[in-house]
Formats: C-alpha cells, sequence, structure tokens
C-alpha cells in the first residue's frame, strides 16, 4: 500500500505596527518572481514553531514573535505532475530582532496594506490567496495586534 503523504511547512504572516504584511518575492522556481508568505519546509523531527523561527532567519535575517495560528493549507509544491502535496501550518508573526533584508531564496521584502494586497495572479501557489482570503476580512474585524517595527509601505528592502 503506497500513502501519498505530505510535506510539512511554515509561514508566517509576518504583520507591523501599522497592520501591513510583510510578503517575499520568491528567487526561484517553482513560482518564481511571484509574491509569497515567508517560511518554508520544516526539518525531519523539527518543531513547528522552531521551524517557523529558522525559517525567517534564513529567509529574511529576523528573530519573530509568533502570534496567533491562522489554519493548515494544502497544496502542491508547484505543477508538475509529480509535484509534492505539501501542508502549510501559518501563524501571525511580529519582528522581535533584526531589519528586513531579503536573502537564501528571496529576492525582494515588501510590505502590503491589508487592503493592498497583490492580486491572486501575482501570489505564488494557491493555498495563499485562498489563506489572504480568509485572513484578511478577519484580521481587519478584530483588529490586527501590532508589531514591534515599521517599514515602509510598498517599497523594497535591501
Amino acid at each position: 500500500m503506497h500513502y501519498a503523504n505530505p510535506v510539512p511547512a511554515v509561514s508566517a504572516l509576518v504583520l507591523d505596527d501599522d497592520g501591513r504584511l510583510l510578503l517575499a518575492r520568491r528567487a526561484h522556481e517553482p513560482d518564481r518572481g511571484l509574491w509569497d508568505t515567508l517560511g518554508g519546509f520544516l526539518d525531519e523531527d523539527e518543531d513547528a514553531i522552531a521551524g517557523l523561527r529558522r525559517e525567517l532567519r534564513e529567509e529574511a535575517g529576523l528573530e519573530i514573535d509568533v502570534g496567533r495560528f491562522v489554519g493548515a493549507f494544502s497544496d502542491r509544491y508547484g505543477s508538475a505532475p509529480d509535484a509534492r502535496s505539501v501542508v502549510n501550518l501559518v501563524w501571525e508573526a511580529t519582528i522581535a530582532g533584526g531589519e528586513p533584508a531579503p536573502a537564501d531564496d528571496v529576492s525582494e521584502l515588501r510590505w502590503f496594506e491589508p487592503g493592498g494586497l497583490p492580486g491572486e495572479d501575482e501570489l505564488a501557489f494557491t493555498w495563499l490567496a485562498a489563506c489572504l482570503r480568509e485572513w484578511s476580512p478577519a484580521a481587519r474585524r478584530r483588529g490586527i495586534r501590532p508589531g514591534r517595527t515599521k517599514g515602509p509601505a510598498n517599497r523594497p528592502f535591501g
């Protein structure tokens, strides 16, 4: 018997004091050039929160405070017929230390207003559009919890 087990990944919706969302432009395939959350695949036997913190350090040089769990979103990693199935575990987070700087597989970082997020055709992976649709209205209804940093609106870092 064969089980098509999904690969676990973690992602952060990083927010600043003004409720803006930090997104990363992908430097590599799949979905090179499209906007994505910061995060990535868990290492074997790695705790999800530890993996989330590791990924944010690797991709943006940031230390984070992890907030509310947003949800779990399934997708495929690319469009190839043999693309792996992925379960993305998503949390809100704020910056606890460091200055956002693109690194690893990120070509650009940019803050987005909740009402000015990239369109679905500009987002990597279908799970991200679904996540932002669920998250964004809820975030506006309850008020975004403030973070500790502010970044320039819609301007790249680094």
